[in-house]
């Protein structure tokens, strides 16, 4: 007697077979009517060498003519289900991103690196947008080597929407400001510098905020604290301000309120919203303005204002803004990094044995390398931009295949720092391996991306991060953590910081 149980089991293997069937090859260039569009349709297949050496083919017209051959497969019931499947989560990430998260599914990027090798992958997401997926190292290598004149670099997510009616190319940190601008910004910041020549006075000023992280001032402080996103949100945002405009900015929490909104308005709005966030971007230029008119010269808008600007070209204020949206970054990673630091305790006292070197032997100040190490394998492991994307500016060819202008290329910087085919150790937290020598320029590792990408404030966010990360394990031990980490298997994949809860026991 058949029961509920298994007739249900039947319909469903039913509607498999019926799925595998609408995927026949014969219909490999075709969406099924009212289903999701397929993915990884035809313009990776000449790579793999289906085509003559020397031959070039149109990417339009692969999408149109080429039929992937069939991969090996235990099943159709299993091509059905991890097609679908690990497609529809990658096309539902592409699809609708959100700022902060990792937007594609690693098992469907192992999936089509199963099905087609290493060669790039052309990907049609459910909102008709087509992206380039690049799967192979060299392929990285490539991306990161090409000028702006060939692969435009979009900012990322947390730079956007401080004006609506701005170009994206207005001066964020991946972003492509002019020659001129970009040399200033480097210079600001001190691109390739581990310690900024303003380190006195910014370290000074994250020591001194560094106590809203502990709870109050050394005397009075509480022997157990818990730490949480949003108490170091307040803390490195009183320090950031100070960094950037100085210490006349450090309580002007409604500064921070202006660019808070701005970013969460996006770049997407209309009507009666463009005209409120134009009036909020106003009220914070005209408060910057304020700042920077009386600013100090150790500053980073004190800095910027001693370039000349014979074009008109640079502003100042500006970019001031955006580097206090650029710090918006250190709070989480702090958070995650003395989370790994709690879950890994022998790892926990090498880093506060070297804080408290620093300060006995008076080493170099900020220049702390196994926590930098530290916060570097906490960015590998939870990457600020998970996926890069830029925008091809003019026809190119990936792999003997052409794709016109306009053609978005995606590099899951996420997935390839935590692939465990190619990346030692690649779920497990090892600061360590960001001690050997080349370790920076490994293609495969893009906490601060690569080339003419790079963010150019990289080195000042690690002594920033490392700096808060010394001062709070000088004085106090993480002792319990939410959520709890296994310290030997395999990390998590996102690490949410709103549900970062540490336990801070005073020393």
């Amino acid at each position: 007697m058949r029961t509920v149980q298994g007739a249900a089991l039947d319909g469903l293997r039913a509607r498999v077979r019926a799925l595998a069937a609408r995927r026949r090859p014969e219909r490999a260039g075709r969406s099924p009517r009212g289903g999701a569009p397929l993915a990884d349709r035809g313009p990776a297949v000449p790579g793999l060498g289906a085509e003559p050496p020397g031959r070039r083919t149109s990417a339009k017209r692969s999408l149109r003519y080429a039929i992937p051959a069939p991969a090996p497969v235990p099943s159709p019931e299993t091509v059905a289900r991890a097609a679908l499947a690990g497609f529809g989560v990658l096309l539902r990430a592409l699809a609708r991103p959100r700022p902060g998260e990792v937007r594609t599914s690693a098992a469907a990027l192992r999936a089509l690196r199963a099905r087609r090798g290493d060669a790039p992958a052309l990907v049609r997401t459910r909102s008709g947008r087509t992206v380039l997926v690049l799967l192979d190292p060299q392929d990285l290598r490539r991306f990161y080597a090409e000028p702006v004149s060939v692969l435009a670099a979009a900012p990322p997510d947390k730079c956007r929407g401080l004006d609506p009616g701005e170009p994206a190319d207005s001066g964020c940190a991946r972003g492509e400001p002019g020659a001129e601008r970009r040399e200033v910004s480097a210079e600001v910041l001190a691109t390739g510098r581990p310690v900024h020549p303003s380190y006195v006075p910014f370290l000074a000023a994250l020591a001194e905020e560094a106590r809203h992280l502990t709870g109050s001032a050394p005397a009075s402080a509480p022997t157990v604290v818990t730490l949480d996103l949003a108490r170091a949100r307040y803390a490195v945002h009183r320090a950031a301000r100070r960094i950037v405009l100085g210490d006349a900015a450090a309580a002007d929490e409604q500064l921070s309120g202006w660019l808070t909104q701005l970013r969460a308005e996006g770049r997407g709005v209309r009507g009666g919203r463009v005209r409120a966030a134009r009036s909020v971007r106003d009220k914070a230029r005209v408060r910057i303005e304020e700042y920077a008119a009386r600013a100090d010269g150790d500053t980073l808008v004190g800095r910027a204002a001693r370039h000349a600007d014979p074009t008109g070209t640079l502003d100042p204020v500006g970019q001031a803004q955006h580097w206090l949206l650029a710090m918006d970054a250190v709070p989480d990673t702090l958070l995650r990094t003395l989370l790994l630091l709690g879950a890994h305790p022998a790892e926990q006292d090498l880093a506060v044995a070297e804080a408290a070197a620093e300060v006995a032997a008076g080493a170099e100040p900020g220049e702390l390398p196994r926590l930098r190490a530290c916060v570097r394998e906490s960015l590998r492991l939870y990457p600020v931009v998970p996926d890069l994307i830029r925008v091809t500016r003019a026809e190119t060819e990936w792999r003997g295949v052409r794709y016109p202008a306009g053609t978005s290329v995606l590099v899951p910087a996420a997935f390839h720092q935590r692939d465990p085919e190619r990346v030692p150790a690649a779920h497990v937290f090892v600061p360590g391996r960001w001690k050997n020598p080349g370790a920076d320029q490994d293609i495969r590792m893009a906490p601060f991306s690569h080339g003419g990408g790079r963010c150019p404030g990289d080195q000042l966010g690690l002594m920033a991060t490392a700096a808060l990360c010394a001062e709070v394990l000088r004085g106090h031990r993480v002792t319990g953590t939410r959520p709890v980490l296994d310290p030997v298997g395999p990390l998590p994949a996102t690490l949410d910081p709103q549900g970062i809860r540490l336990t801070l026991t005073r020393r």
